[in-house]
């Protein structure tokens, strides 16, 4: 998981924080009825907590997110689900995306408590994927695709001997899981939720509406101080993940209304969604009018880190921000507004159309 503080003066004051109290690891916060709030700690310096949300099922929870695989992870699911959460069965996992810190313990909790994991089909597919390249060496197209970003020997290096990283963070995947589509109503409980389904940040990223308690559970698609990194990878680099991204804000516009809960997975819980729908589009539809400007002379990806980033981007979030360049330089490519031209060595320099 990975995203970049966006928020301005503008967009602080368009949002409300209805919420004081933060749940400490292990413990829960009620934030309506029958939906508690859990918070996971993660192992990163600019993003070191998710939020994860246990709604109530009959006499159990439908646990929305997971956290990390980590032994503290496991041990603060323990304390909360024998303390805070009352030892009640858990009924079911949702996840909303793959990423290891929202799908990295479902396979612990599936297991420990004999329960299914509901989850989107492209998610569930693309996290067995990317766990299935642990212990594999790097790709020659992976590094053919860094090269051509413009990434020097000792990046490409260093992309070598981390690859395959991304299932030591995610607990054995169940064998099986129960696909959740766009526009399904979920009954958890006595109460209908509806899912929304998002792309861009990743392939097939689940939102759970719920009209009765006018709550949004928005997984990683909606932030209220932070914007989801939206990045192009070596698997798919002629991918337009921006527009799809771009187009799913709007469609929840029109879907969600604006007097919503907002639940998001990182910070706190807000009121102001269309407020913030719409900055996080006329920000990156700004990074896009910025970019095009740079291209006045040709750039690599890696050249134009300055439109999209507002401090210097070291080694441990090169394949992140590469990704998110290439994301806004392949958008610009499909609008027709940029060109893209291989150099003998291999390496792409982007111009303006």
């Amino acid at each position: 998981m990975h995203e970049t503080n966006d928020e301005s003066a503008a967009a602080r004051s368009a949002l409300s924080y209805p919420l004081t109290a933060v749940p400490d690891p292990g413990d829960a916060v009620s934030v309506a009825p029958g939906i508690m709030w859990l918070r996971m700690p993660l192992p990163f310096s600019g993003l070191n907590h998710i939020n994860v949300w246990a709604l109530e099922d009959g006499t159990g929870w439908t646990l929305t997110d997971t956290g990390m695989q980590t032994a503290d992870t496991a041990t603060y699911w323990q304390q909360a689900l024998a303390g805070a959460l009352g030892r009640r069965p858990v009924t079911r996992v949702i996840c909303t995306h793959m990423h290891p810190d929202h799908i990295g313990m479902a396979g612990w909790l599936t297991r420990q408590h004999d329960c299914r994991l509901w989850t989107t089909r492209l998610e569930y597919l693309t996290c067995r994927v990317l766990v299935a390249d642990t212990g594999r060496e790097a790709p020659p197209d992976g590094l053919r695709f860094y090269h051509a970003a413009g990434w020097n020997e000792d990046a490409l290096a260093a992309y070598k001997a981390r690859f395959g990283g991304f299932g030591k963070a995610v607990y054995a995947l169940p064998d099986s899981y129960r696909r959740i589509v766009d526009g399904e109503q979920i009954i958890i409980g006595e109460r209908s939720w509806q899912a929304v389904i998002g792309r861009g940040h990743s392939p097939e990223h689940l939102c759970l509406h719920c009209p009765e308690l006018r709550v949004l559970i928005s997984g990683d698609q909606v932030l209220p101080r932070i914007t989801s990194n939206v990045s192009v990878f070596p698997t798919e680099p002629d991918a337009n993940p921006l527009q799809e991204w771009l187009e799913s804000l709007a469609s929840i516009a029109q879907r969600v209304p604006d007097d919503v809960l907002v639940l998001p997975s990182h910070n706190e819980p807000f009121r102001g969604l269309h407020a913030r729908l719409t900055t996080l589009i006329d920000g990156h539809e700004q990074r896009l009018a910025r970019m095009h400007e740079e291209l006045a002379s040709p750039k690599r990806a890696a050249d134009v880190f300055g439109v999209l980033f507002r401090r210097r981007v070291a080694a441990d979030m090169l394949i992140m921000a590469t990704g998110e360049s290439v994301a806004h330089l392949n958008c610009l490519l499909a609008r027709g507004l940029a060109v893209r031209e291989l150099d003998d060595a291999g390496v792409a320099w982007y111009r303006r159309a």
